[in-house]
């Protein structure tokens, strides 16, 4: 039994008496915690792949925030890497990838699903080491990227302003894109399934780059197989979609099914809601840069954020926290959300 279930109950469609309130990248940069952990270790794939260590950074935001949920410690590329493509994380340039995806033989080279998700004990020992340390105090989530989104990694090698070369790889390879996709996807799905199965009470699929396609190319390419991760995990745990920048699919995003949709800061309550209908569980949508303010504007911006959107809301931010917001804000934006009420 957890003793903190509001984020659950929100998911459920219970009534509650104020909005559950977590943050996309709550375990990091932002608490001193952290980065005392951070400076131990040789860079940010040891840490990822260090059980013991995940599990304290994940329930540090816990103990320091007074979040309602945990988000596990990891990173979307562990999916690449257990498929056959490694990566690194450069400080302060982000990640990398030596080998990248060109051809078809290249995605035949990978390996997918039950044999990729088997190489991820580390992420599951996490969570066995997680759960334990939560002693059930609030829920754990889970998460995935989204296929485009680890396409756009596999084939660009990098991040990217403008993800061109993920984009050419669509438009003029659609076949092997596909096939990359399809891959991914049952990978994802024997990976979340895992997850679920190691105790995450929830899970969330992160397409950091939606807002880099148009609607066609995006109701062709990413809706499908997110259709395909919905439809396999929804019956184990509630679903959270977060398409960033897909404003122009959310109808679509809407016809999937999940459980709930992520908000990025773009998108206005109303309109969603205009989509969505009052009844979808919404997640979001505070500016991050929002929390470079002061208190009293963080509490204004974070009230006026939980009236427009009504009930059946999940507050977070609209995209990660940044590494270098100040602990001050974070700590008024989550104490505004626990004394609302509706």
């Amino acid at each position: 039994m957890l003793q903190n279930d509001i984020f659950l109950k929100v998911l459920k469609g219970e009534s509650v008496e104020r909005p559950p309130v977590w943050l996309m990248r709550q375990a990091g940069r932002i608490l001193p915690q952290y980065r005392a952990v951070r400076e131990s270790l040789s860079g940010f794939v040891e840490l990822v792949k260090s059980p013991d260590l995940v599990a304290e950074v994940t329930v540090q935001p816990v103990d320091e925030l007074g979040v309602d949920a945990a988000i596990l410690f990891s990173d979307i590329l562990v999916i690449p890497e257990a498929m056959g493509l490694p990566y690194e994380l450069i400080e302060k340039k982000g990640p990398f990838f030596p080998k990248t995806i060109h051809q078809s033989a290249d995605i035949a080279n990978l390996i997918s699903g039950e044999e990729a998700a088997a190489k991820l004990d580390y992420v599951y020992d996490g969570i066995d080491a997680t759960v334990a340390k939560l002693e059930s105090r609030v829920p754990l989530i889970g998460f995935a990227g989204a296929p485009f989104t680890l396409l756009c990694y596999m084939v660009e090698g990098k991040g990217s302003k403008t993800f061109s070369q993920a984009k050419k790889f669509l438009y003029a390879q659609p076949e092997d894109a596909h096939l990359l996709l399809q891959k991914l996807t049952d990978t994802i799905i024997v990976y979340l399934k895992t997850k679920v199965a190691h105790g995450v009470n929830a899970v969330q699929v992160f397409d950091s780059w939606a807002g880099s396609l148009d609607k066609k190319t995006y109701n062709e390419f990413c809706i499908p197989y997110l259709k395909q991760i919905n439809d396999a995990i929804l019956p184990l745990v509630p679903v959270i979609l977060f398409s960033k920048g897909a404003w122009f699919s959310l109808a679509e995003l809407d016809q999937i099914g999940s459980t709930a949709l992520g908000i990025d800061w773009n998108m206005d309550p109303q309109f969603v809601r205009n989509i969505t209908g009052p009844d979808k569980v919404l997640q979001g949508n505070l500016d991050p840069c929002v929390l470079y303010g002061d208190a009293d504007f963080i509490r204004a911006e974070a009230i006026d954020m939980m009236k427009a959107f009504g009930k059946n809301h999940i507050v977070n931010l609209g995209h990660g926290v940044y590494p270098d917001t100040p602990l001050d804000g974070v700590k008024a934006f989550v104490d505004t959300v626990k004394a609302f009420r509706y």
